[in-house]
């Protein structure tokens, strides 16, 4: 039986992080969150009740974004619960940095599998129900090394360039139905990747930034959030910038 939601919101990586922060912004009555995660079932615990508590419903689910049937089921059961598909937010991301000539293919592929070929994944299971439906938001998370390039990440440069160049491609397929899909690129985030990085290192980071500072997870889940409400619905295929100034 479908639950009595106006939006069934779906975010990949929704168990820390900026995954989390996604979910607590769309934490509201009227939604019900349906988030993934690859391992850690305690955090994506923490992320149900931190939701449930701020008054909004989430469901965690294990899933590989890399695998094409594990995706499917995970979109069909948000469907088949509540009805609809409204906002699909790709955001799973990880990295195996290295220099290229030292760069494993298996550190290569797993990079591409998760980021970009499970960004495709999920758009193409949620979209097939977003058409029927002629409308829908999809808001993937890309990163300011996609555009400015980074050394030491090839693969996770290769993936978030590619997922720019799939939001746009998407956005001129789906425009007709009345579904947008923009890409958010954050800067220099704080994370808890971020935040084991040596002191010099973070200090040369937030050099580079004319705000001055390091972002938040929520400057980026306030921004996905703008990207799927009705005051956004003229805005498709864009790249929006999240990064301080640190990319202009």
């Amino acid at each position: 039986m479908a639950d009595a939601v106006k939006r069934t919101i779906l975010v990949t990586g929704g168990s820390r992080g900026i995954g989390r922060s996604i979910c607590m912004a769309f934490a509201h009555a009227d939604n019900h969150i349906y988030f993934n995660y690859s391992s850690d079932s305690e955090a994506a615990v923490q992320t149900e009740k931190r939701v449930a508590d701020a008054g909004g419903r989430a469901t965690g689910r294990r899933v590989n974004v890399a695998s094409e049937k594990e995706v499917s089921e995970f979109v069909k059961l948000a469907r088949d619960e509540t009805g609809r598909i409204d906002v699909l937010v790709n955001n799973a991301g990880i990295t195996r940095d290295g220099l290229i000539v030292r760069m494993k293919e298996a550190d290569w592929d797993d990079v591409l599998d998760i980021n970009l070929k499970g960004t495709f994944h999920c758009i193409k299971a949620a979209s097939k129900i977003m058409l029927k439906q002629r409308c829908g938001r999809i808001i993937n998370v890309s990163s300011v090394v996609g555009v400015s390039g980074n050394p030491g990440q090839a693969n996770y440069v290769a993936s978030k360039a590619g997922i720019i160049g799939l939001t746009k491609a998407v956005a001129k397929e789906l425009a007709s139905r009345n579904i947008t899909v923009n890409a958010v690129a954050p800067g220099f985030i704080e994370t808890d990747m971020t935040a084991s990085l040596p002191d010099k290192a973070r200090e040369a980071m937030v050099a580079q930034i004319p705000l001055g500072r390091a972002g938040t997870a929520r400057d980026i889940a306030a921004t996905v959030v703008f990207l799927a409400s009705d005051q956004a619905a003229y805005i498709t295929g864009q790249v929006i910038h999240v990064s301080g100034g640190m990319y202009m």
